[in-house]
């Protein structure tokens, strides 16, 4: 792979505390366009989003966010925080900002851009150790027309098992925004426990990330 500037799109199913992550978990609302200002003296972050599918009602009974635009297709919500290491922030301690910012289903997505496979190798692996249910979703090298034929894996490292939850879960859309089915629904499908479908897609996720960017 050549290390030309790389796209990446990668999701966290147990992001720790996140309010952007347990609002659309709680308020079941798709949460998209999130701005973050830069901590003030006292290490304070000013953080903004738009919640959209939910009564404003349940995220205004959390009690820590005011809202602060309305349109007819979902509201503006804006809150702060302590500085503290979040996923965001984890990632950008590797000099690559989060471009953009989404969540669903207590799921965050962020999209950010790398210099090399090295820098992303780094920050997955970080990732992997501070939070649960890293999936990398998407690479696409500087240059790439399409995004489906940037970047090629060899799923023969994967067993029978291990290829039957992943494809599984492509066909059922865990893997989507907005999500077609979550862990549960997959886990039912293939009638094996929510812990072993987690435990089969990590090793599934985990080879075809060593085959991409192990290069």
């Amino acid at each position: 792979m050549s290390d030309s500037g790389i796209r990446v799109e990668l999701s966290v199913d147990a992001p720790g505390a996140c309010p952007v992550a347990s609002v659309s978990d709680e308020a079941g609302a798709a949460v998209t366009d999130v701005a973050r200002s830069s901590p003030d003296a006292d290490g304070q972050v000013i953080e903004e989003f738009t919640a959209t599918g939910t009564d404003d009602a349940t995220i205004e009974a959390r009690g820590d966010m005011d809202k602060v635009f309305s349109t007819g297709n979902g509201a503006r919500y804006q809150f702060s925080r302590s500085r503290t290491e979040c996923v965001c922030e984890a990632v950008e301690t590797y000099d690559c900002p989060v471009a953009d910012i989404r969540a669903e289903g207590g799921q965050l997505h962020l999209t950010f851009h790398a210099p090399d496979v090295d820098r992303v190798r780094a920050i997955v692996t970080r990732l992997k150790e501070l939070y649960d249910g890293v999936s990398l979703r998407s690479m696409r090298r500087n240059g790439d027309v399409d995004p489906v034929d940037s970047i090629l894996v060899d799923r023969s490292r994967l067993t029978d098992r291990q290829q039957e939850v992943l494809e599984t879960a492509v066909e059922m859309g865990y893997f989507e925004y907005p999500k077609g089915a979550n862990a549960g629904d997959v886990a039912a499908e293939l009638d094996i426990s929510v812990s072993t479908f987690a435990e089969h897609l990590a090793a599934a996720q985990t080879k075809l990330l060593d085959s991409i960017i192990g290069e």
